[in-house]
């Protein structure tokens, strides 16, 4: 098994609320490697979730192009993105609960979750899996005889039961004690090394993210910055524009006029001064 590679090029998403139309992404554009890690950061609604349910097939593109593997998702019918689903794309939602059936065991849920696979793609053996994420002496447990650390491994299992070239993961480590956390990440690292499975999930925990080899911050449906291996850089828009990070923004006010020069040393941004400005 191959990761899936994912491509967005102006990636526009408009929803309905209290009779207006409200930009939930505006024109976003990554590319992410096929057995990537990579986390999502973000306030509250600056559109991580929504990214993360357009790559998955659960909301639709309204405007610009999204690619998860072969599969143009924007022109997809939603037989189609089943199918997608149902193999190729795992979702661990947010709140483990979400995720399985309450009446089922560990093992039993991943079984349930394999049903939908298409006919000729090979199976993990659902045994294979819980040893994977550390569950194996779990498998015959009730959900209600686990911890929530427990719980939600047992939520990324599920997740992965096909095996899909992508996982998507809406913040898999919420809620949960140090430990637990620790051994969530864990499972998932594990996951990505071993399979080559391409992961893309979304944090607030900032050190979750300190941890990720790479990050992507959305700030008002926007690329704000990406960060490699601890370091954030601001990443420079399709349209020329360029996001600033929040203590800079502070000190460069909306309406502000700038001076953009290049030197030698590279490009310089200073403010000009409201008597020159007038």
């Amino acid at each position: 098994m191959s990761g899936l590679a994912i491509s967005t090029t102006g990636l526009v998403h408009i929803y309905r609320a209290h009779g207006h139309d409200v930009a939930a992404l505006s024109g976003i554009g990554i590319s992410v490697r096929p057995g990537e890690l990579v986390g999502l950061l973000g306030p509250s609604g600056a559109g991580k979730s929504t990214l993360l349910q357009l790559c998955g097939g659960l909301l639709t593109p309204s405007a610009g192009r999204l690619r998860i593997g072969e599969h143009k998702v924007e022109t997809m019918t939603e037989a189609e993105l089943d199918r997608m689903r149902a193999g190729d794309v795992g979702i661990v939602l947010q709140g483990a609960g979400r995720n399985l059936i309450p009446y089922l065991n560990p093992i039993d849920n991943i079984r349930y979750a394999q049903r939908a696979a298409p006919g000729d793609r090979v199976l993990p053996k659902p045994a294979e899996i819980l040893e994977l994420v550390g569950l194996a002496a779990q498998a015959q447990s009730p959900l209600t005889a686990l911890t929530p650390g427990q719980i939600q491994l047992c939520a990324v299992a599920v997740g992965i039961a096909t095996f899909p070239g992508l996982l998507l993961a809406d913040e898999p480590t919420s809620q949960l004690d140090h430990q637990a956390r620790d051994e969530v990440l864990a499972a998932i690292r594990k996951i990505n090394a071993e399979t080559g499975m391409t992961v893309l999930l979304i944090t607030h925990d900032p050190e979750v993210a300190a941890t990720l080899p790479r990050t992507i911050t959305i700030r008002d449906g926007r690329i704000a910055a990406e960060g490699r291996s601890g370091e954030e850089y601001a990443v420079v828009a399709s349209d020329g524009s360029l996001p600033l990070p929040p203590h800079v923004a502070e000190l460069l006010p909306a309406g502000t006029l700038v001076q953009v020069t290049t030197t030698e040393d590279g490009v310089h941004i200073t403010p000009v001064p409201q008597e020159e400005a007038e």
